[in-house]
């Protein structure tokens, strides 16, 4: 492996290291190798030391640089922003400020002004520090004047996209402009678990097929073989530079362009050489660094050299033709399988096994698909003609969906697993010494690492800890309802399980991978009310997590999953407890009181979301208030009886944020500092409704929505509000 890779796989670590905060670690381990290296006499060893020791110095660096320009920011009594998406009342965006010689991370819970994205505002409000940036509670905009250019032609992009291919829009957006916010969860989960996930983002496969479709439209033309490749590159980059330059197509857009010159040069360049080029580019933004979609696209393309060099150790001299071409192709794919394994698994709580099928299949059909779609966008302004092309298209993305169905389906395909950070950290450890293994002639000190990583992953305890504060996780199950309360001591009270669809369900897919990631025991189950988006994935809940009780409203009839629900909890135990107002569970100093429904006013009804369960929260001073679907018929029964008790810090807003709950009366008694909608990416519904959500910014609530923020973490010491949302941190202003 040529020295340049070497020192940017060092440098990476490094900042690893640094963000990571292992700052005294890190200088251990550089005094520890030093030493090793000066008695060995290994200066090679020695400089690639010096070399992580410079990474995680960068890093420590930045993270100052970045403390600075926050405190700036926090002083400062106006703002020019940048929107990275449009605003409206009650929207929470992202932008950048730049002041001075700083660019400040900012994101803006908009109380009043509009703004398209892209454009330039001035912003006044009330400025809190948060981990990666500043937050701005109670923003009043007011237009510039000004606009980024490319942030304004990606979301012309986007409108451009759901008007051409309609119901395909979501995967579209996500293989052609890198926007997944609206991906049906289920839809993320079926790819998953068909170990194909990596291509619903762009990624260097996703560039590379674009590239290459570019280069043959030039040679169409009959451009010169020069003139086409410095035209491809060229449009290349102005494609990158229109989806916002993500790290991993930035990556491959370098490595493409060294692969070019060195072809027009005629002078052969390593792989590993244009692999380190291409991975250390994108840390000109040190932060990179910590980018999922960096990480694996720097990972798949390792494997791919890797595997490459197995395969022609193992396969080339035995096989030939068309069985030594499928045979390279599946070992590749099973290298890469592996490899990434460990990241894969931390981010999307799945082991699959049958990807390395999966993604032979798979990948012959996104490179004809991928420049399809990239002409049909092309071809937007002969709308016929992009309507043609989305037709063509069409049937490709049904395969895709296809290959992910079925690859889903296999049983035993896929395996959820919730790893904790040490043990991802170990296993990724494993998969660097397999892809050093399979570089290697003699790879027997590289398996035992990986074997011996491998081991201690398998004996590691799993002890959870408390972290002494009550947190509320409201997780992002799609259009339904998964609401987490983890105690201080680390214990589960979990309300509502999200949906159900065609062979699988949110319990299963996305809430028990979830809990499992942070351990700790399910003291309770709460069900509000047993539509399918709240009860779909009790079942599977029961089964794997074994709650210790099952409290529920019992509203009279209900839906397939919730007679699952029951069924399965009688079947492993699970006792039923009918909630009733009054009822309260205490558990490690957090109290939850159940406020609604009433046996005599839920007689009087025939919808289930006038039944919700609803539950108040306390601990010490801090407030929560849980509704379900309530809807005005409730809001007003609970105004009636309880209207001193509906005060609360938080709210998880009722029925996904639509027009039929949320009445004016109801959200001045409850009076919330932060409105949470558990909401689903393009929804058919229409959720949440504009005239809530404006409501609730009117209010001076700040609204957080899990279709745009994902999963939504809400910490409290019982004084103190912390909010972490994306992988970001901030506190709650004081209330005024």
């Amino acid at each position: 492996m040529p020295l340049i890779a070497l020192a940017v796989a060092a440098y990476a670590g490094g900042l690893i290291l640094g963000f990571g905060g292992a700052s005294v670690l890190a200088l251990l381990l550089v005094v520890a190798v030093l030493v090793v290296a000066f008695l060995r006499r290994a200066p090679t060893l020695a400089a690639l030391t010096a070399v992580a020791a410079a990474g995680a110095i960068v890093a420590r660096a930045t993270q100052a640089s970045e403390q600075r320009c926050r405190a700036r920011a926090l002083i400062t009594p106006q703002w020019t922003v940048t929107l990275a998406d449009a605003a409206a009342p009650g929207a929470f965006v992202p932008g950048r400020a730049r002041l001075g010689g700083c660019s400040v991370r900012m994101a803006l819970a908009v109380q009043q002004g509009r703004g398209g994205a892209g454009a330039v505002v001035l912003v006044r409000g009330v400025a809190v520090a948060s981990r990666r940036g500043i937050k701005i509670e109670h923003a009043v905009l007011a237009p510039v004047g000004r606009r980024s250019l490319t942030l304004a032609l990606r979301a012309r992009a986007g409108v451009a996209i759901d008007s051409v291919f309609r119901l395909d829009a979501p995967l579209v957006r996500a293989l052609l402009i890198a926007d997944t916010r609206s991906l049906d969860p289920a839809l993320r989960d079926r790819f998953a678990a068909a170990g194909i996930v990596h291509m619903l983002s762009i990624s260097g496969m996703h560039v590379a097929i674009i590239a290459a479709a570019i280069l043959l439209i030039f040679q169409a033309l009959r451009l010169p073989r020069t003139s086409a490749t410095v035209a491809t590159l060229a449009a290349t980059a102005g494609y990158i530079a229109l989806i916002g330059a993500p790290p991993a197509a930035l990556r491959a857009a370098v490595m493409l362009g060294i692969g070019a010159v060195s072809r027009l040069m005629q002078r052969p360049v390593s792989p590993w050489a244009a692999l380190a080029l291409g991975a250390a580019i994108p840390l000109a933004e040190p932060r990179t660094v910590l980018d999922v979609g960096y990480q694996l696209s720097i990972i798949g393309m390792a494997s791919l050299i890797a595997g490459g060099a197995l395969a022609r150790r193992w396969i080339v001299p035995r096989l030939a033709g068309w069985r030594a071409e499928l045979a390279v192709t599946m070992l590749i794919s099973v290298v890469a399988t592996l490899a990434c394994a460990p990241l894969v698994a931390w981010r999307f709580g799945r082991l699959s096994l049958i990807a390395p099928v999966t993604n032979v299949v798979a990948a012959p059909i996104v490179g004809v698909l991928q420049p399809t779609l990239f002409l049909a966008l092309l071809a937007r302004p002969v709308l016929p003609l992009a309507r043609f092309l989305a037709g063509a298209a069409h049937p490709m993305i049904v395969a895709l969906n296809f290959v992910a169905r079925t690859g889903a389906g296999v049983p035993y395909g896929s395996i959820v697993v919730a790893p904790t950070r040490t043990a991802a950290m170990l296993a990724g450890v494993a998969s660097a010494a397999l892809l050093a293994a399979c570089m290697s002639r003699f790879p027997g000190r590289a398996l035992i690492v990986a074997v011996g990583s491998l081991t201690i992953v398998a004996w590691l305890p799993l002890v959870p800890a408390g972290a002494g504060d009550v947190e509320l996780h409201v997780i992002d199950v799609g259009q339904g309802d998964a609401i987490a309360l983890r105690t201080p001591h680390g214990h589960w009270v979990l309300v509502d399980a999200g949906r159900t669809w065609r062979g699988g369900d949110a319990g299963r897919s996305t809430v028990i991978p979830y809990l499992r990631r942070y351990g700790g025991d399910v003291v309770a189950f709460m069900l509000s009310h047993p539509h399918a988006d709240h009860v779909g994935g009790a079942a599977s809940v029961f089964r794997a997590l074994h709650p210790a009780a099952y409290w529920d409203g019992a509203f009279a009839g209900g839906s397939e999953p919730y007679l699952a629900s029951l069924l399965t909890a009688r079947s492993v135990g699970v006792p039923w407890h009918r909630a009733h107002p009054g009822d309260t569970l205490r558990v490690d100093g957090v109290s939850m009181s159940v406020l609604a429904p009433d046996s005599a006013w839920m007689s009087t009804l025939d919808d289930p979301n006038e039944a919700s369960l609803v539950v108040l929260v306390q601990f010490h001073a801090v407030r929560f208030l849980l509704v379900g679907d309530a809807e005005r018929g409730e809001e007003r029964w609970l105004l009636a009886h309880d209207s001193a008790d509906l005060h609360a810090d938080v709210l998880k807003v009722g029925h996904h944020g639509s027009s039929t709950s949320s009445t004016a009366p109801f959200l001045d008694a409850v009076r919330p500092r932060v409105a949470v909608i558990s909401v689903g990416a393009g929804n058919s519904y229409g959720h949440p409704s504009a005239s809530v959500v404006h409501a609730l910014a009117a209010r001076g609530a700040v609204v957080l929505r899990t279709d745009r923020e994902g999963s939504i973490i809400i910490h409290t010491d019982g004084h103190h509000i912390r909010i972490e949302e994306q992988g970001d941190e901030w506190t709650l202003s004081p209330a005024s």
